[in-house]
C-alpha cells in the first residue's frame, strides 16, 4: 500500500510539554504578525460567529489565544465587553496598545470565576495543546461560560497528528495537534452541544479548517474519568439537559 503523505513531513514525533517554546515562538513573531493583513476567509469566520453572538443578545466575551488583538478589537468596537488572554507577553502588550483588557494566561488554568462570560472565541489557538490536555481545557472553558453561552472553536485539522511541525518558520518550532472530523466531534461533544460543524478544505493536501459553533448546556454534571468509565460514559464531562434527562436515568 502506498504511504500517505501529508502537508508536512511526518518525522518522529518530538513532544515538549513545556509552554516555554510556544511562548517564545510567538514572542519572537509578535510584531511581524501585527503587520500582516487578515485574510478574507478569517474575517468571514469571525463575522459569522459574531452574528450568532449578538443575535442572542450576548455581551461578555473572552478570546483565548488573542494574538495581536485584531479580533478582540473588532468585537470591542462592535460594543462587546471583551477580555483577551495569550501566553505571549509581547502579544498581550500589542493587545493592550489597542486598548484591550489583555492578560498573560494559560487556557489550561483560567483565573476567572465560574460563569464569567457569555461567549468564548478561540481561533487557531487550541491546536497547540497536547491531545491529552484538550478534554480538561474544554471543561475549563465550559466552566467560565454562562449556561447557554457560545463557544467558537476554529482549528486546522482533517487528519490525526500530534507533534512538532518540522517545516515551521517560527523559532522555536511549534507543537501542533490535529484531529480528523469524527475524532474532534467526539472530543468536543463530551463537554458542549454542537450547534454547527463545518470542515473546509484549505487548498493544501489533506489540510482542512474545522469551524465549530458550540453551546454550553444549561445544566451540567461533571464526573471523574473513573466515574464515567464505571457507568459507560466516555470522557469526563457529561452534559445533561434537564428537560430530557436526569441522573437517575443515566446511572440506572
Amino acid at each position: 500500500m502506498r504511504q500517505q503523505r501529508f502537508w508536512f513531513d511526518r518525522l518522529p514525533i518530538m513532544i515538549d510539554v513545556s509552554r516555554d517554546p510556544l511562548r517564545q515562538a510567538y514572542d519572537n513573531e509578535a510584531n511581524t504578525r501585527d503587520r500582516q493583513a487578515l485574510p478574507a476567509w478569517k474575517k468571514r469566520e469571525r463575522e459569522a460567529f459574531f452574528s450568532e453572538f449578538r443575535k442572542r443578545g450576548l455581551q461578555r466575551l473572552l478570546e483565548v489565544g488573542a494574538g495581536t488583538g485584531r479580533d478582540s478589537r473588532y468585537f470591542q468596537d462592535a460594543g462587546c465587553d471583551v477580555t483577551c488572554i495569550d501566553l505571549s507577553s509581547n502579544m498581550v502588550r500589542l493587545c493592550q496598545d489597542k486598548g484591550l483588557d489583555a492578560r498573560v494566561m494559560d487556557v489550561a488554568a483560567l483565573s476567572f470565576p465560574t460563569n464569567s462570560f457569555d461567549g468564548v472565541y478561540a481561533f487557531n489557538s487550541l491546536l497547540h495543546l497536547e491531545k491529552s490536555e484538550l478534554p480538561d481545557v474544554l471543561l475549563e472553558i465550559q466552566r467560565v461560560l454562562n449556561p447557554g453561552g457560545l463557544f467558537y472553536f476554529g482549528t486546522y485539522g482533517g487528519f490525526d497528528h500530534e507533534g512538532i511541525y518540522q517545516n515551521d518558520d517560527h523559532v522555536p518550532k511549534r507543537f501542533f495537534s490535529f484531529y480528523d472530523d469524527e475524532h474532534l466531534r467526539r472530543v468536543v461533544g463530551q463537554s458542549f452541544e454542537i450547534l454547527e460543524f463545518r470542515s473546509v478544505s484549505r487548498n493544501v493536501k489533506d489540510l482542512r479548517f474545522q469551524s465549530l459553533l458550540l453551546r454550553k448546556p444549561c445544566q451540567i454534571y461533571t464526573c471523574s474519568r473513573r466515574e464515567g468509565a464505571l457507568h459507560g460514559l466516555e470522557g469526563i464531562g457529561v452534559h445533561i439537559e434537564s428537560r430530557r434527562h436526569c441522573l437517575d436515568q443515566i446511572f440506572a
